[in-house]
């Protein structure tokens, strides 16, 4: 009889125990289906796109190596607004959105915010030709418009309690990417964005210039349900080493790493170029890159890198055409005539890839395709030594965000003394695969037009 009792109340206990611990951790619901979330993002070049008919972006790819990492599927939805991000969120029709939102104290008093994972800071963007005010108080009169529901605006109204004649438009249903757009065009004078977005665009409409920053560096972060603690957390201890991991510094290379090499004349004379000259040549492009596996982009931008898509260009060493080939290659290529942009493109892209499949197996993508082009520039010795030197500092040897840190090195005896090939022009590597990839990106923006 006391062994039933006893029994009993073991039971008792654990069923309360039980009921203790769901009531403090319910279980997750997803709004996206069993281990599948359902994230809320925008189409722009710092949040997702499509590169290559598949889904790229730096919110993107780091949402994809969470879900990797803890076992979840992903379905990504787009989003016009911030407006409607924050609404379907409030009203639990998402499980998180990876936006590019800034942390702000209006939006954590609605929703829970994930730990920052990018420092940027507002500013104040004009036209070239147009208002030059150089504070606060210099825009008054300044016709500025902002997205609705925007950190803009809370940045607008913050200020405004200092300088009360401060004055702006709010717009329903744009992007910040659409204002830059609007000032580029003359349709308002200024608009304010965040320091990435800001740097990213300006390369698509050259004339944007920054007047100033409007606050400090603010954080950009994730956001989720108020009734999504656990995911949350989950995301928090995840990121917070990620954040220093290789993997991530990776991440920023492959979205970042070309905007340093940005040049106002040349990114506008490029653009022109872009809309005059460049659709002669894109059939014998898409066609080229068909043939060898490459994005056509790719072999444009390259050979815009090589010779402004002039097919008489002439350097004083003798390389020839619009690849730019001496003339022992392009014998070894089978170009007969260099002058040729037909015969030159395919000669070139033949070379690329050639270099592309000598490569250790160990390089992939992206990173493979930055190597290839830094050999077609360089030589394929120098990267070998570029290889040699980067196990010498403790680098790795098969990422380009190293390789570009160690090939200025072979400039400098106490180095290059040790390699192989010694002495190379080491700068000229690096800018030449900085420049293609920031016209191959700004090629991406102009794809549907060409």
């Amino acid at each position: 009889m006391n062994r039933v009792h006893g029994l009993k109340k073991t039971a008792l206990v654990l069923f309360v125990l039980l009921l203790a611990s769901c009531e403090s951790e319910p279980p997750q619901t997803l709004v996206g289906g069993e281990r599948t979330l359902l994230v809320l993002s925008r189409n722009s070049p710092t949040s997702y796109y499509l590169d290559r008919d598949q889904p790229a972006g730096l919110e993107y790819d780091l949402v994809q190596s969470f879900a990797r990492a803890r076992g979840y599927k992903v379905r990504i939805e787009l989003v016009d607004t911030i407006t409607e991000i924050i609404q379907r969120l409030q009203d639990g029709k998402a499980d998180m959105a990876a936006a590019g939102l800034s942390l702000t104290e209006s939006r954590t008093r609605q929703l829970l915010a994930g730990p920052a994972y990018q420092k940027v800071t507002q500013q104040l963007v004009c036209r070239r030709g147009g208002p030059r005010p150089k504070n606060i108080e210099q825009l008054v009169g300044v016709k500025i418009q902002v997205a609705s529901n925007s950190s803009y605006v809370d940045r607008l109204n913050s200020l405004k309690t200092e300088y009360p004649q401060l004055d702006w438009q709010e717009i329903e249903g744009v992007s910040t990417e659409d204002l830059l757009w609007r000032v580029w065009m003359k349709k308002t004078d200024c608009t304010l964005s965040d320091s990435n977005i800001t740097e990213i665009n300006r390369r698509y409409f050259p004339e944007l210039v920054v007047r100033f920053n409007i606050n400090q560096p603010e954080s950009l972060v994730w956001y989720f349900p108020a009734r999504h603690k656990q995911l949350q957390e989950d995301v928090n201890s995840w990121m917070e080493s990620y954040l220093h991991s290789d993997a991530f510094e990776q991440l920023i290379e492959r979205y970042t790493g070309f905007l340093e090499s940005y040049d106002y004349v040349d990114n506008r004379k490029y653009i022109r170029k872009v809309k005059k000259i460049l659709p002669r040549y894109v059939k014998i492009f898409e066609a080229t890159a068909d043939k060898y596996n490459f994005d056509w982009r790719l072999l444009a931008a390259q050979a815009y890198q090589e010779s402004h898509w002039r097919p008489g260009a002439k350097s004083p060493t003798g390389v020839r055409g619009m690849m730019m080939l001496t003339l022992p290659t392009a014998r070894e290529l089978g170009v007969k005539s260099r002058l040729d942009p037909a015969q030159s493109i395919d000669g070139g892209a033949k070379y690329l890839s050639r270099l592309y499949k000598r490569l250790p197996s160990e390089v992939s993508e992206p990173d493979r395709t930055w190597f290839a082009l830094a050999a077609y520039n360089i030589g394929m010795g120098h990267v070998w030594d570029a290889r040699k030197l980067a196990r010498m500092q403790g680098l790795n040897p098969d990422l380009w965000k190293d390789i570009k840190t160690v090939f200025p090195l072979m400039t400098r005896k106490q180095y290059y003394l040790k390699l192989k090939y010694g002495y190379a022009r080491g700068h000229e590597p690096v800018r030449y695969v900085q420049r293609i990839r920031n016209y191959y990106d700004i090629l991406l923006m102009y794809k549907e037009d060409l």
